[in-house]
């Protein structure tokens, strides 16, 4: 009897390790607070919605939720790449600092130290079922593990309306815990299918359960940083296509929650991981490749609707979803302070728990908060052959970039480069694209000054330029300073070279 009793002791002290042995997160009575969370993320997308003033577009249930929650004006994702962003997303530290630096599948490789700490393991460890469905493009699976895994007849994330109906089932499962829901589309990436964003030549019945909503080329708005050709805008139109596509699966999933009981028990967060999948936005920081949608709907807030200019980060998200589920993880395992190669904490110390972002639930209910106007970003990789480090401070109206590899010619993502968009200017010989040349868009200096209140097309560099000169040394020096603390291995650029 007393060795049973010893076993089961042992068992349940188990449980409350994580899979390194580590100590559990701290949590305020998280089951009986039923503070649930969503994670809502879309492949590829920008301000292509009602509520960011498109009127062409429908996306009644992104407005629907906009109109519930919070819409922020001034959201970045810190690295404008698909595998790279999540890694951020889910840490909430920057990936330079996690060896996270690009796709994470096929020959690319790249992947998390197995000492970092990610947001559903800290779930995991504080009691939450948690669940991913849809597109992951994360590694390694422990450290970004999730309890179950819904990706029954998804059709590659495309079909939103099966993954809200996975959602729906498992939510619907007798579990008294609190849950975290991952729900991840693969739309509106480019590719995948007979034409460029997987509408399979507009066949009705496709994706069961979706209703296709066309758009004509003539109709869509082509942005400023696009070419106004009949490429670009048809390419837009199977673009918004793809937008509508995924929207119906967001409303069938707050629907659920509505049925469910868990409307108001549940935070809700809509984001893209970068921008839209064109040449001058995705796998850049330009504000078309960064600036991003972030809706955020906290149901402890009375007020509804409302827009906020905060500038936040995608690494801001973790540290946010701990504060709304009242979780302070524990110490444990982490990056050692004097190395970026991810070995355990030495000498029997386990290092508190830290992210590079902090939590914006305060600012939910104020649409120009203080303190909220600086950010940094960076970006490296997007394919393994993409190598074009960029770290990036924005501070007041003020954006500086250094182009730490300014020597190469911009890179292009395959997918990017193949678009029709892109092959027409090439066959064309066209030297504008959008508003910007091809040559310097191909061809960046070392440092990019812009003022983003008086130039938000970024087309006129002062970083050379004498008057601007103070701004400059200014922000380059928070620019080193902000590498340094968060030990970028690409901060000695300013010294080696």
């Amino acid at each position: 009897m007393k060795f049973r009793a010893l076993a089961v002791l042992l068992v349940v002290h188990a449980l409350s390790l994580n899979p390194l042995g580590l100590p559990a997160a701290e949590q305020k009575d998280t089951a009986s607070s039923a503070k649930n969370v969503v994670i809502f993320v879309v492949d590829d997308m920008g301000f292509q919605a009602g509520c960011y003033g498109n009127k062409v577009i429908k996306t009644p249930n992104i407005d629907r939720l906009a109109a519930a929650g919070t819409k922020f004006t001034q959201a970045y994702c810190t690295t404008a790449s698909c595998s790279a962003s999540r890694s951020v997303l889910m840490t909430g530290l920057y990936n330079h600092a996690t060896g996270h630096y690009g796709h994470a599948h096929g020959y690319n490789h790249f992947s998390t130290y197995e000492t970092v700490r990610s947001l559903p393991n800290l779930l995991n460890e504080a009691g939450y079922r948690t669940c991913s469905i849809g597109k992951y493009h994360l590694a390694p699976e422990y450290v970004y593990h999730f309890e179950e895994y819904h990706n029954e007849k998804i059709q590659g994330a495309r079909n939103s309306v099966q993954m809200a109906k996975n959602a729906r089932a498992w939510l619907k499962k007798e579990d008294e815990r609190p849950f975290f829901l991952y729900f991840c589309t693969s739309d509106p990436h480019r590719g995948g299918g007979p034409d460029g964003f997987s509408n399979f030549n507009n066949k009705p019945d496709y994706y069961p359960g979706v209703t296709p909503v066309k758009y004509s080329p003539e109709e869509v708005i082509v942005p400023d940083w696009l070419p106004d050709t009949p490429e670009c805008r048809q390419e837009l139109s199977e673009f918004y296509q793809a937008i509508s596509r995924l929207d119906q699966g967001l409303g069938l999933l707050l629907d659920t929650l509505e049925e469910t009981g868990h409307w108001d028990d549940t935070l809700i967060l809509f984001l893209s991981d970068n921008g839209p999948p064109f040449p001058g936005a995705k796998t850049n920081l330009y504000q078309p490749g960064a600036n991003l949608p972030l809706i955020v709907r906290n149901p402890t807030r009375e007020a509804t609707g409302g827009t906020c200019h905060a500038r936040v980060t995608w690494a801001d998200v973790v540290p946010t979803v701990l504060d709304y589920c009242d979780i302070k993880p524990g110490p444990g395992s982490t990056i050692r302070p004097d190395s970026n190669k991810g070995q355990l904490a030495t000498g029997g110390k386990q290092a508190p728990y830290a992210t590079h972002g902090r939590s914006f639930l305060e600012v939910l209910g104020e649409e120009t908060p203080k303190g909220w106007d600086e950010i940094y970003l960076s970006h490296t990789f997007h394919e393994i052959t993409m190598y074009y480090p960029m770290r990036t401070i924005i501070s007041g109206d003020y954006k500086l970039t250094f182009n730490i590899a300014h020597d190469l010619p911009y890179p292009f993502a395959s997918d990017l480069f193949a678009s029709p968009t892109w092959q027409s200017v090439l066959k064309s010989e066209k030297e504008i694209y959008g508003k910007r040349t091809v040559y310097n868009y191909l061809h960046r200096p070392e440092f990019e000054l812009y003022d983003l209140k008086k130039d938000p097309d970024e087309l006129y560099n002062l970083a050379y330029d004498k008057e601007h000169q103070d701004v400059y040394e200014e922000l380059s020096a928070k620019l080193q300073k902000w590498q340094k603390e968060t030990e970028d291995p690409w901060e000695l650029k300013w010294r080696y070279e």
